[in-house]
């Protein structure tokens, strides 16, 4: 099930279990994966992207191998805070995957994601070429990581 409100993904979710993070884009996926716990988000790996039926089946292959409970998407949101194309694209991927894993999916705006990413690779002094490698999984990472922090502020609320 998709939901909109971070709030209703929320509440749908287990209490406890992994989840895992996606930063969708038009070549690559880039997957983060949590602790049981929901504390700390990991990088884990890039799918190339081919056909939907493809990156699907990538997908399903880790979240359940790895037992994830709920799924978080980086929503490309405009600067302005408006959809545009690459946001209803990401919507039309929850949608599509939706009918193939029944957990909640929950959209992150995932603004800046990918320049803060660029900026801790750049700090750690890491090669272009290593760079373009991890680049889109390390901000898979950083939309999961903004997500797992929201969850433990609505836990403690």
């Amino acid at each position: 099930m998709i939901f909109d409100a971070f709030e209703e993904f929320a509440g749908a979710l287990p209490r406890a279990g992994a989840l895992a993070g996606l930063d969708l884009g038009t070549k690559t996926i880039g997957v983060a994966v949590s602790d049981g716990l929901r504390s700390v988000a990991t990088p884990l790996e890039t799918v190339k992207r081919k056909k939907f039926t493809q990156d699907a089946e990538a997908l399903l292959d880790i979240l359940n191998k790895r037992s994830i409970c709920g799924l978080v998407l980086g929503l490309p949101r405009n600067m302005d805070g408006t959809e545009g194309p690459r946001a209803q694209s990401t919507r039309a991927f929850a949608r599509n995957l939706s009918r193939l894993w029944e957990g909640p999916m929950g959209f992150w705006d995932e603004r800046l994601s990918t320049v803060a990413a660029e900026r801790a690779l750049l700090e750690a002094d890491t090669s272009r070429a290593r760079r373009a490698e991890v680049i889109d999984h390390v901000a898979a990472g950083y939309i999961l990581q903004g997500a797992l922090d929201r969850l433990a502020y609505l836990g403690r609320g």
